[in-house]
Formats: structure tokens, C-alpha cells, sequence
């Protein structure tokens, strides 16, 4: 498609991030608000404020999303592979948060980066796909399931001779810094990828060079998720909090500082981006473990993994066939 304007390029960056706010909010505060500890106008207030600060901690990862996945990006048929991708994520985005399930846009963005490239004969660096999101995908949710199983079993260990009352108040307040931490981590992860998207975009028209990332990007995809994180996302919500086992405040502050540790780890550390659905969920199943194996429904965990297996190749299908279209057009 030629004469393809980078601002609408940069505008669907935006719709990512929008999209990922409310498709992702559940991530953030929905162990938070299905046990109780705090309201859901509070809870979306806050995870919109922690999304917005965590973004300009995740340039590590923006930079793996913008440089390290598909070929020097230049020209209109780049332009159209990026602008592909992008709308396939959000339609994926939105497909999912209508039927609840929690799916990761991270994998969405990275399967519609590919799917388009391959289309339109743009090379795509494999080993960095296979090493920076494939393998991480997999890691992601069992390193959270584990840190999950450890912090409740340590919880449970550490309060076994405290007063019930006492020890569930504590709780409460703990877990609402956990929340926060977990909403931090969240927009280092999901907000720094679409601005690293829109550096590809900025990239393939030639308005930027090098491999920063441009700070009034950053800001924008920032206050993108923090609107979309403020709008809600209620029907994912009561998946992660409430469908996969009954959530206590014990259970939530194990499950988000659990999950806080890996993103942390992925984002400052390594620079991979990680979904945050991934871990978080991976971090409620091995707290619901602790208990016993019967109280989590497998049946619930079925769907959200069918749900993953599917992003990848969908957002792939759904991004070439846009790019298909695109150079049609």
C-alpha cells in the first residue's frame, strides 16, 4: 500500500495499547478486587497510575519489540507489516475480551509481526523470535506457577500460629502494595511494547534512526494504557479472580508478588517481553495448588490454554491476510 501515513500507523500503536489496558487490567487488580481488599474504582485507579509510571522502566523490552525481531524495517511495504500487525493484535484483542478469556497481547503483536513479514518477503530474525518470546512464553507461566507455590507455602508456614483476624487484616494491606507492584510491572511489559512498535513504524517511514526509543512514545502508549487500564476490563477480570480458584487475600498477595518477581526479572533484567496474562495466571495456579489440586478448575485452565496455543497463529493468519490486503489496496 503506498503512501501509507505513519501518524495512522502510530495512531494503531496507540489502539494496541488502549486495548491492552482494558483487555489487561484483570492482570493487574483482579485477584485484588475478588478478594475484597480493595474496591473496583480503586483498584482501576490505581493499576491506571502504576501502568503509567512502569512504562518508562520497560525500554529494554520496547527496544526488543522495535529492533530485535524482523529485518531493518524501511520503506512502505515495512510501513504496511507493522500497521498489519498492530491491527491484528487489537482485533485479537478484542475478540478475546469478549468471550473473557485472558490472551496475551504480547504474542498477538509478536505472531502479527510475523505473519505480516512473511507475507510481504521482510526477513524475520528467528532466533531472536525463538529466544526473546517463544521460549520465554513458555517459561513465564511455570516460573510463576513455582514462585506462586513457594510464596503461599512460605505465607502459610510463616503465619501458621497467628491470630486469624490479625494475620487476614496484614493481608490486606499487603496486598494492595502487591497489586501495585503488579500493575507496575504490567505497563513496564505491555505499554513498552507498543511504543516499541511505533518506533518500528517511525522506523520503516524513515522519521527515526538508531535503536532508542523516542521518549514522547513512551509517554503516549503510557497514557493510552492508563486510559484503557481506567475503563476496566471486567469480563477477563472475573476469569483470572475468580473462575480459576477462590481468591483470598492470602492467595492474591502471593499470586501478584509472585508474579511482579518474573516480570521484573523479564523486564529490567533481561529485556524480554513476557505476557503478563501468561504469568500472572501461571502465578494463580500454583497458589491454588497449595491448597489441593481438586479446588482449581481444570476446566477453566483448559480454555485460557487452548486460548494461548491459538493467539500466536492467529494473530499471524489475521496479519497476513491484512498485509495481503494492504498491498492490494
Amino acid at each position: 500500500m503506498d503512501g501509507l501515513p505513519v501518524a495512522l500507523v502510530v495512531a494503531l500503536g496507540l489502539g494496541l495499547a488502549y486495548t491492552n489496558g482494558f483487555h489487561d487490567a484483570a492482570n493487574a487488580i483482579a485477584t485484588s478486587v475478588s478478594s475484597r481488599v480493595l474496591t473496583p474504582g480503586i483498584a482501576v485507579g490505581m493499576a491506571s497510575t502504576a501502568n503509567f509510571l512502569g512504562a518508562f522502566f520497560g525500554e529494554k523490552v520496547a527496544r526488543t519489540i522495535g529492533t530485535d525481531l524482523i529485518g531493518t524495517p524501511t520503506g512502505t511495504t515495512a510501513l504496511s507489516v507493522v500497521a498489519a500487525a498492530l491491527l491484528a493484535a487489537v482485533m485479537w484483542n478484542v475478540v478475546t475480551w469478549w468471550f473473557g478469556m485472558p490472551s496475551s497481547s504480547t504474542h498477538a503483536l509478536v505472531g502479527g509481526l510475523c505473519g505480516a513479514s512473511v507475507v510481504a518477503g521482510l526477513s524475520v530474525n528467528w532466533d531472536g523470535v525463538l529466544g526473546k518470546v517463544v521460549v520465554p512464553m513458555v517459561v513465564s507461566p511455570l516460573a510463576g506457577a513455582l514462585a506462586g507455590y513457594l510464596s503461599m507455602t512460605a505465607l502459610l508456614w510463616a503465619f501458621r500460629r497467628s491470630r486469624r483476624q490479625v494475620a487476614a487484616r496484614g493481608f490486606r494491606y499487603a496486598q494492595t502494595a502487591s497489586g501495585a507492584a503488579m500493575a507496575f510491572g504490567h505497563g513496564m511489559q505491555d505499554a513498552a511494547k507498543s511504543a516499541g512498535a511505533i518506533t518500528l513504524a517511525l522506523t520503516a517511514a524513515g522519521r527515526h534512526t538508531g535503536d532508542d526509543i523516542p521518549l514522547w512514545a513512551l509517554v503516549a502508549a503510557a497514557l493510552a494504557m492508563s486510559l484503557g487500564t481506567y475503563a476496566g476490563g471486567w469480563r477477563i477480570m472475573r476469569t483470572v479472580g475468580q473462575r480459576i480458584i477462590r481468591v483470598d487475600p492470602p492467595h492474591g498477595l502471593a499470586a501478584e508478588t509472585s508474579a511482579s518477581l518474573v516480570l521484573y526479572v523479564a523486564g529490567l533484567g533481561a529485556g524480554v517481553p513476557i505476557s503478563t496474562t501468561h504469568t500472572i495466571a501461571g502465578s494463580v495456579l500454583g497458589v491454588g495448588a497449595t491448597a489441593r489440586l481438586g479446588a482449581i478448575r481444570w476446566a477453566v485452565v483448559r480454555d485460557i490454554l487452548l486460548t494461548w496455543v491459538l493467539t500466536w497463529p492467529a494473530a499471524a493468519l489475521i496479519a497476513a491476510v491484512l498485509e495481503l490486503v494492504l498491498r492490494l489496496v
